[in-house]
Formats: structure tokens, sequence, C-alpha cells
């Protein structure tokens, strides 16, 4: 792990650069922004940082003794129940996922984000705030390769319990297609992709969290939502067709 002086002088000491897709990239300046959290209803405070090249992108919790740090990285999942949390290091973050689309989706592969709370603030629901605060700290190339993972063969990946199957397969390029039919007459089969990340800012950052009428009571009896209402999600109701 590359110690905050380093990242602190590297920084101090590159500002720079267009945008090269093989090259990485942080954050030229600080940004912050505040709001509540969806499922546990606290104000927090977010500050995206600029880091160094080969940090990553990484969680501190400032608000804990220690100001422990939670890396960015699959293994350190330890929920996804309407939300995605990450654990390390005795302290967690939760509901990570609109902020983490929002700098992968911009090109960021370097960040700290620092939060004063166990929550990231859920703005409208969507990742569009985010991208909206990367642009205002703006887009700093680094001196520092990106380093490039390809398969050869397709990797598959079930879950029967949720009816979930995922496949990555070889291709020249990045792109996402998904697939979902959530048993409801109002939205049907949805169906989506990506095919260029440079799409994310217009045709994925406004895509807005929204749960069922139906589900509201059982989201409260389990402890969440407390910080839901008309202005950071949609409430889809079912109807008979």
């Amino acid at each position: 792990m590359i110690s905050s002086t380093e990242n602190k002088n590297y920084i101090a000491e590159n500002m720079t650069a267009p945008f090269n897709p093989d090259k990485q990239h942080s954050i030229t300046s600080e940004a912050s922004i505040s709001g509540t959290g969806l499922h546990t209803g606290v104000l927090v405070d977010l500050t995206l940082k600029p880091a160094a090249p080969g940090f990553g992108i990484q969680f501190q919790r400032i608000d804990l003794p220690g100001k422990p740090i939670i890396k960015a990285d699959c293994d350190l999942v330890t929920d996804t129940s309407r939300g995605t949390t990450l654990e390390a290091n005795g302290a967690k973050v939760s509901t990570v996922e609109h902020v983490l689309a929002a700098l992968v989706g911009m090109g960021i592969d370097n960040c700290l984000v620092e939060v004063n709370g166990p929550e990231m603030p859920i703005m409208d629901g969507s990742s569009e705030p985010f991208v909206d605060l990367i642009e205002k700290a703006g887009i700093h190339e680094q001196d520092a390769s990106k380093t490039w993972y390809c398969i050869d063969e397709n990797i598959y990946l079930q879950d029967e319990n949720k009816r979930v199957d995922m496949v990555a397969m070889p291709a020249p390029d990045y792109s996402v297609t998904t697939l979902i039919d959530f048993n409801s007459p109002v939205l049907g089969t949805q169906h989506a992709g990506l095919k260029n990340m440079s799409d994310f800012k217009t045709e994925i950052a406004p895509c807005r969290t929204f749960c069922f009428l139906h589900e509201l009571e059982m989201l409260l009896d389990n402890n969440l939502i407390k910080g839901g209402d008309v202005n950071n999600a949609i409430v889809v109701v079912n109807w008979n067709v």
C-alpha cells in the first residue's frame, strides 16, 4: 500500500495531461459532497482525493479511531442485500456501488474516498451526482500505464437461489449486456447494454434506484431504507393487466 506521505508527494509533483485510455488516471483536486445514507439515514460527508499510480480506489472511515482504510476489492464484499458493503480492518462502508460506478465510468483508476459515516450518501439515487463531482475535481492523466487483463475462454457464474447467470467472454473491447425480469407487469423484461465506456455518463449514470411498493414494509422491518424518500428513490406500483 502507498503511504499517505508518498501519495501527497506524488500529487504535488504531477499535475498534467490529456486523456489516454492506456494510462492511469486520478482526479486533479479534492471535491466533496454531503447527503443522507439510503439505508442508515445517517448524514455523511464524502470527499474524493487524488491518489498516486497503483493506489487503486480505497475508502477511508475518518470518523473511526485510526481512520481505517478499506480497499475497493470484490474479496472484501460482505453483504449485497439492497446494496454493496465492503469490510476490512474492523470497519465497513456500505452502498458503495454508485460512487464506484462513477469512478470507473469516468476512467478514474486511483482515488481515496474519505467518508465520516458508515454509508455513502445516496443523493438522487443515481451515479450522476458523483460524475458531476468528478468533473468538478478534474481528471488527471498519470505517468503510469494501466495493467490490462484478458481472458482466453468463457467464464461462467451461476447463482440458482437468486436465479442469476453471468458469463464473461473474450472480446477485443470491453462491453456489458444485461437482461433482467422482475416478474412485474409494469417493468416487464428489461435489456440494457454498454458498448463503450465513454457512454457511461449519458447512458448509465442517470439510472436511479427503485423498489416496489409491496417491498417497503419488508425493507423497513429489516432496518433498511431509513433515509429513503421521493427525492432519492423511485417506488414502482404494480397493477394488473
